[in-house]
């Protein structure tokens, strides 16, 4: 079933119409009291002022900056300058001086682009000669030598690295030993063991050429052999 609504029982419409009523009495109140409070001031001649408002500026000093004084000048005394004037009659002494071109040797420049320098001769280094270079001894003793001084290195022993490192060298005019060299190899250690001994080996008897000993290359085996 529909529930109707009255008309007069419809408070949401009679509540605008209210609030308006109460807006336009509260201004007619309003307006009521300051027209009495403006007739009482007017009769009383009361006037009002409206306080004043100051604002205190701060003032900034200004300081001159002072101007730095220039120092008095100094004078300059006067230099009194002495003349000293020589008679005509007077005798003066002429001295004579020589350059070392007059009184000195004369050197002679000669021309350098015609000097010509010898450039040392290198000594010839002969394969083979009539008599070869010999250790002391001869070859048993280099053997027993080289035998007794090698070394055999303890890297290559636990490798089992084993064989024949030729190394080459020259026998100088005096019998010593110079420009050691391997030219063939079998282990970076054994190599580095045969230079060593190689280089310490004693004097050779050296190679003769014509009855006048030169300058020979020799090629000597180092064995490396493990028991």
């Amino acid at each position: 079933m529909e529930i109707k609504k009255s008309p007069t029982a419809d408070l949401e419409g009679k509540k605008t119409t209210g609030l308006l009523v109460g807006y336009v009495l509260v201004l007619a109140v309003m307006f009521i009291a300051f027209e009495w409070t403006k007739v009482e001031k007017e009769e009383t001649g009361e006037i009002i002022e409206a306080p004043m408002v100051t604002f205190e500026e701060e003032i900034i000093p200004i300081t001159l900056q002072e101007k730095p004084v220039a120092p008095a000048p100094v004078e300059a005394k006067p230099i009194a300058e002495v003349i000293e004037i020589v008679e005509d009659d007077a005798q003066i002494e002429e001295t004579i001086i020589a350059s070392t071109d007059d009184t000195g040797p004369q050197i002679e420049i000669k021309d350098i682009d015609n000097v010509v320098v010898e450039e040392p001769k290198e000594e010839e280094v002969f394969m083979v000669v009539e008599k070869m270079p010999e250790f002391p001894g001869g070859m048993g003793e280099l053997m027993k030598w080289l035998s007794k001084n090698i070394k055999y290195p303890a890297i290559a022993q636990e490798n089992g690295v084993q064989g024949r490192v030729v190394v080459q060298f020259v026998v100088n005019k005096d019998g010593s030993i110079v420009d050691p060299q391997v030219i063939k190899s079998v282990d970076p250690y054994l190599d580095k063991e045969a230079l060593r001994v190689v280089k310490a080996m004693p004097k050779w008897s050296p190679g003769e050429q014509r009855g006048k000993p030169v300058r020979v290359k020799y090629t000597l085996p180092v064995m490396f052999r493990l028991q």
